[in-house]
């Protein structure tokens, strides 16, 4: 009897199992995130996916969580001024981050290393939904794969965040890597002089910090460490955690080039003053001799609207992009952002206003609120869910 010829085998055809496993992962994610069509729809979808303890962990904040309750309630407290009979057919959300040009004035926030524990392929995949939808990515020292993998992962510069968590040799290291894998700019965190109590992750017995290492290095930094930080890595510095007119004034007389705002959405110090409460005396300081970024509770277009109006140069995504990986994966962040796209654009017509430019002081008022500012009070879809007892909804 003749042997039989094996049939070959077409190359096209004989996958790594594990790309297998990552393809059919990817077209899922991509056909569920065509489903949402309200952000709402994504923090639901993110909620049934994530364990107790993972969503406390990215939804929580520490102590009495008081900051981070009062970043949703300042930000519901604010009235938006409408104009009509204005021509709104075509509206301009064009903006930029240190010259870098951006489709809309939106930015990826970095949050540590949660992104992991949403999706296997963690920064790097919400890198590449940021870089797709014209945004600009903060990318944590924390964060996994890790910088150089992250870095390799798109075709545009991102921005380096540091924890410190080692001494002056350590900081130059990574700060080499970051240059060496093209990070265009360099965000050094400053309000982690102590790691905070979050005791729903103390209750959990689900303890992660951020960057690990060291933390007594984080609470020796001064003035001098980030200007010689600026000049090792050569490239503009980023200072994230400003609270205070007095520290703004600091940052812009050292030659920072960006004043980020920034309560790390209330995962740091208890009882502080809500981002938007910051922002307008923060703005007044810098007085355009910086650019000015704000993040905390930003969870919707008309967010992103008063923060620009009130002196913010581009908005960070927190949390929502953290719930929008764990939802669909890059496909769920991708959009995410372009539900946030579609919310600003709507919200500019309607207040009429053809332009991102036009926003102002002038634009908002203070008004009785209309939530008692959860950290999801701004989807009442899902809230109306945990009301009748679906814990998760």
């Amino acid at each position: 009897m003749d042997t039989p010829t094996p049939r070959a085998v077409d190359p096209k055809q004989a996958q790594d199992p594990a790309q297998v496993g990552d393809a059919s992962r990817h077209a899922a994610q991509q056909a569920l995130a065509a489903t949402f069509q309200t952000l709402q729809e994504i923090v639901i979808a993110a909620r049934r996916t994530l364990s107790q303890s993972v969503w406390d962990m990215l939804s929580g904040g520490s102590d009495s969580e008081a900051t981070l309750r009062r970043n949703r309630l300042a930000l519901d407290s604010l009235a938006l001024r409408q104009r009509v009979l204005v021509d709104v057919r075509e509206i301009d959300l064009s903006a930029s981050l240190l010259g870098r040009p951006m489709r809309m004035p939106v930015f990826i926030a970095p949050i540590g290393n949660y992104l992991q524990y949403a999706d296997p392929q963690g920064a790097a995949a919400v890198a590449r939904a940021a870089v797709a939808r014209g945004v600009q990515c903060f990318v944590s020292t924390a964060a996994r794969p890790g910088i150089e993998a992250v870095a390799r992962s798109v075709d545009q510069p991102l921005v380096f965040q540091l924890y410190v968590r080692g001494d002056r040799s350590w900081v130059g290291d990574i700060l080499d890597r970051a240059k060496a894998s093209g990070y265009g700019a360099l965000c050094v965190t400053v309000d982690r002089a102590y790691y905070s109590r979050r005791e729903r992750d103390m209750i959990n017995h689900h303890l992660v910090r951020e960057g690990g290492g060291d933390g007594s290095h984080q609470a020796s930094l001064t003035w001098d460490d980030v200007l010689w930080m600026k000049q090792r890595m050569g490239v503009p510095l980023i200072l994230k955690g400003i609270a205070t007119a007095e520290d703004a004034k600091l940052a812009v007389e050292h030659g920072v080039d960006v004043v980020y705002v920034s309560n790390h959405g209330g995962r740091q110090l208890d009882h502080g003053q809500a981002s938007i409460e910051v922002l307008p005396e923060v703005a007044a300081a810098v007085d355009r001799r910086a650019e000015v970024l704000m993040d905390g509770g930003i969870l919707r277009g008309t967010d992103v609207v008063k923060a620009l109006a009130l002196g913010a140069d581009a908005v960070g995504i927190g949390k929502l992009h953290g719930w929008a990986l764990a939802a669909a994966g890059e496909a769920g962040v991708a959009r995410m952002l372009e539900l946030i796209e579609l919310e600003v654009r709507t919200v500019l017509g309607l207040m009429g206003l053809t332009s991102t430019a036009q926003l102002g002081p002038h634009c908002v008022r203070q008004a009785t609120p209309v939530s008692q500012g959860s950290v999801t009070s701004a989807y009442p879809m899902y809230e109306a869910a945990l009301r009748h007892g679906e814990a998760r909804p």
